[in-house]
């Protein structure tokens, strides 16, 4: 039967490496259809649809993190029988991060490496008002000036009220968020930044670094909080070089992609 956490993409035996996917607030499985083409073969990109878009537009979005790391980790423990590893963008690092701690906390198989995108490290404090109670006017005008939306959505009254409940949730999924201190995780971690992001400055990177008991390591690209998209070829060849060479996690043997690059402070 058919998981519809994997969307189109249903995990295949023979890969070396499985890259699960996750998206930013208000994205879907599609905001990383390019990088299927972008991976060399050993490495399957496995993009996450979670309820409310894509597929699973008929199903209510889940409002709060716990539920929805929960439902995740349950959803995804058949599929950690070989390697794979957990990306996430913006809202995607944060729930990437906190699958990973539900997947420990259920003595589950855990990545060989943990890659977080534009996302403030975990109990940073929030500087922004709360949107997810907003008025749509409000939402809106906020999601011009993150600018992640195609602007012939914010133009379009239909799918603006199509959308806009599972915006609203994954709004509120941040915005009701509260850290509870854990162990650092005992995984290698990647943490990436853009040099104009407003949204995840750099300084709010540096606390990641409590959060691996293991090497990690920041790699700044330039762009804004969307730079994914713009050099999605250099992330996803960043990640594939992490992933095939041991020594790079453990901080051995460092590739030099362009990119600003280094440890992060402890």
């Amino acid at each position: 039967m058919h998981n519809p956490w994997f969307g189109r993409h249903e995990p295949e035996q023979r890969a070396a490496v499985r890259l699960l996917c996750l998206p930013y607030a208000g994205g879907s499985a599609a905001a990383y259809r390019d990088w299927h083409a972008l991976a060399p073969g050993r490495i399957q990109i496995c993009p996450l649809e979670l309820p409310g878009r894509g597929g699973r537009f008929g199903e209510p979005p889940i409002v709060r993190m716990r539920p929805l790391v929960d439902a995740l980790a349950g959803a995804l423990a058949p599929y950690l029988d070989g390697p794979f590893a957990v990306f996430g963008h913006s809202m995607g690092g944060l729930l990437a991060f906190e699958l990973t701690r539900a997947l420990r906390r259920r003595g589950l198989p855990l990545p060989a490496h943990l890659f977080v995108s534009a996302t403030a490290a975990p109990g940073t404090p929030r500087t922004r008002p709360p949107i997810h109670l907003a008025t749509d006017a409000e939402v809106a005008a906020e999601l011009r000036r993150l600018g992640g939306t195609p602007r012939e959505v914010l133009e379009d009254d239909e799918l603006m009220a199509l959308t806009l409940p599972t915006i609203r949730a994954d709004f509120s999924v941040l915005e009701t968020y509260e850290y509870r201190p854990e162990p650092p995780l005992p995984v290698p971690l990647t943490v990436f930044g853009g040099t104009d992001d407003p949204l995840v400055p750099l300084r709010d990177l540096d606390g990641w670094r409590e959060h691996s008991a293991a090497d990690a390591r920041l790699r700044v690209l330039s762009g804004g909080h969307f730079y994914v998209h713009a050099a999605a070829a250099e992330v996803v060849a960043l990640v594939a070089a992490t992933l095939a060479a041991p020594a790079t996690a453990a901080g051995q043997g460092d590739p030099q992609p362009p990119t600003v690059s280094g440890r992060l402070r402890p």
